[in-house]
């Protein structure tokens, strides 16, 4: 989804850990920036400006303003980044360059709501398989999420990635059968968990003894 932010960076000029360490002690994280048939350049941008754009609604999926000072006025969108393991601080981030015309690929997450049939009625267990989709669409198409009301699921229906309301210029890339949630019975996942908990068969392996070896 396209929101009006601009985030503002600065050429980096230099490379390595230790200007890498300079620069996050400065308050700047390094960053990436590629696409659009154009050669990346690597830049300094600030990690909080970053971190309120993961944080909002749309996420990794904001397409915003990204304005590198000297050198260049584009639309970008964050596609990686990497996280301190303990400060989950911002280390670094890779950025892509959008053209508003042309279709991108994201990925959407989906949120369900409601109380299935299956199970308030039938006694059954509703089950999210998967969380998001993929589709393809013009950049500002990006929708932040799909909702889907599951209220009428009995036990052994489900709600596919098909069954997902796509509007503008959205394509579903995700296979079309792909299993978002559904409701199954308690007996049938039961069963499951103990077949998961059973314990393998073991086969020996090697010579067989011989029966009359023993006579001798």
């Amino acid at each position: 989804m396209r929101k009006d932010i601009t985030i503002v960076a600065d050429v980096r000029e230099e490379r390595g850990k230790n200007a890498a360490f300079r620069l996050r002690a400065a308050g700047k994280s390094p960053a990436t920036v590629y696409g659009l048939s154009s050669d990346p350049v690597a830049i300094a941008i600030s990690p909080k400006e970053i971190g309120k754009i993961l944080q909002s609604a749309s996420g990794h999926n904001t397409v915003f303003t990204l304005d590198i000072s000297g050198k260049e006025n584009t639309l970008a969108m964050i596609i990686d980044w990497q996280l301190h393991p303990v400060k989950e601080t911002i280390l670094h981030v890779d950025l892509l360059r959008i053209d508003p015309a042309k279709r991108i690929h994201v990925k959407i997450p989906v949120h369900t709501s409601g109380d299935p049939k299956g199970v308030k009625i039938q006694g059954g267990i509703y089950d999210i398989v998967t969380r998001e989709i993929e589709i393809e669409c013009l950049p500002n198409d990006i929708p932040e999420s799909y909702n889907v009301d599951v209220t009428e699921l009995l036990i052994g229906q489900s709600v596919r990635a098909s069954d997902i309301p796509l509007a503008g210029s959205a394509k579903l890339l995700s296979a079309p059968d792909l299993v978002i949630s559904h409701v199954v019975s308690g007996k049938a996942s039961a069963e499951t968990e103990t077949d998961a908990n059973a314990e393998p068969e073991v086969v020996k392996k090697g010579k067989k003894e011989d029966p009359d070896a023993k006579k001798k």
